[in-house]
């Protein structure tokens, strides 16, 4: 815990952004903290602080930016926060997400996880730029942004885990990828429904190897996690 002690001394100093953090929220988002048991009873409220903090920076630049076609922000809790700290009892050591958008499912998993370390690969420019400054604001130091495609990427084999919830088909998602990952490393598909069809047409050299099936708080809604790896690791 003491990376959580830290933090929280540290936060007692108000950021340029605490007073747009949309606070009504707070309580649906600390019950699904709750129910996701993602960080110690202790750490829930600063990282409930945190997570709001980045959402008040999204909701911001959305309006420019156009960075996720969900407007509201109570749908933002519960289909961007909460929906990516559901996969987080699956990761673990150097985590690529492709396609990271506004940062989904990275940053709210740097935030979650401060073992882990998130590269977060965005080939638009104006979404790196959001990347960026939400690093910044957040004080992120276990997060850095690669803006590249992320088939040009050049760091093969220097993650344990790439995820997406981005990609059309898993097919896709692993010609994309896999060069990133090091011998042994999975390839994680967020899906809502199961993709039987995708599934089914994955390339020979790849397989399935788990299929779990998510509750996200305040979803109604299928969520499923996938985990592919190589067929000769």
């Amino acid at each position: 815990m003491g990376y959580w002690r830290r933090l929280s001394v540290a936060m007692r100093m108000p950021s340029a952004d605490s007073a747009a953090n949309p606070d009504s929220l707070r309580p649906a988002l600390v019950a699904g903290l709750r129910e996701l048991a993602v960080v110690p009873v202790e750490a829930r409220e600063i990282l409930a602080d945190r997570l709001l903090e980045y959402l008040a920076l999204l909701i911001r630049w959305n309006a420019t930016y156009n960075l996720t076609a969900i407007r509201d922000p109570a749908e933002m809790v519960s289909k961007h926060l909460l929906d990516s700290l559901a996969v987080a009892p699956f990761i673990e050591g150097a985590l690529a997400d492709l396609g990271s958008g506004a940062g989904l499912p990275g940053i709210p998993l740097a935030l979650a996880r401060p073992q882990l370390q998130v590269t977060l690969v965005e080939s638009s420019g104006k979404k790196a730029r959001f990347l960026r400054e939400a690093l910044r604001v957040l004080r992120l130091d276990n997060a850095r942004v690669a803006e590249a495609r992320a088939e040009r990427l050049p760091e093969p084999a220097q993650y344990d885990c790439a995820i997406s919830r981005a990609f059309s088909s898993l097919g896709e998602f692993v010609r994309i990828g896999a060069h990133l990952l090091k011998p042994g490393g999975r390839m994680l598909a967020m899906k809502g429904l199961l993709p039987t069809d995708e599934i089914a047409a994955l390339p020979t050299d790849w397989r399935l190897i788990a299929t779990h099936a998510l509750r996200v708080p305040g979803l109604d809604a299928q969520r499923h996690l996938l985990e592919l790896v190589r067929s000769e690791d």
